[in-house]
C-alpha cells in the first residue's frame, strides 16, 4: 500500500526507505557522430557566432579588423 510516497506493509508499519525511481536506458548513444551531437554542436556554434556579433555591436570594433 502506498501513501503520499511513503511505503506501509501489511502489519501498518511505515517503510522510510527511500523510493527509487524507475531505471531507464537511453536508446540513442550520447557520443560520436550522432543527432544529438550535431544538433548540441550546431547549437554552440549559433551561440558563438551572436556573442561574436554581439561583442562587436558593443565594443564597436570589428573583430578581425
Amino acid at each position: 500500500m502506498t501513501s503520499k510516497g511513503a511505503i506501509v506493509d501489511d502489519q501498518g508499519k511505515l517503510n522510510n526507505f527511500a523510493i527509487e525511481p524507475p531505471i531507464y536506458v537511453e536508446q540513442e548513444p550520447r557520443t560520436g557522430f550522432t543527432t544529438y551531437a550535431e544538433r548540441l554542436n550546431g547549437r554552440l556554434a549559433m551561440v558563438g557566432f551572436v556573442s561574436l556579433l554581439g561583442l562587436e555591436v558593443l565594443a564597436r570594433h570589428g573583430f578581425l579588423g
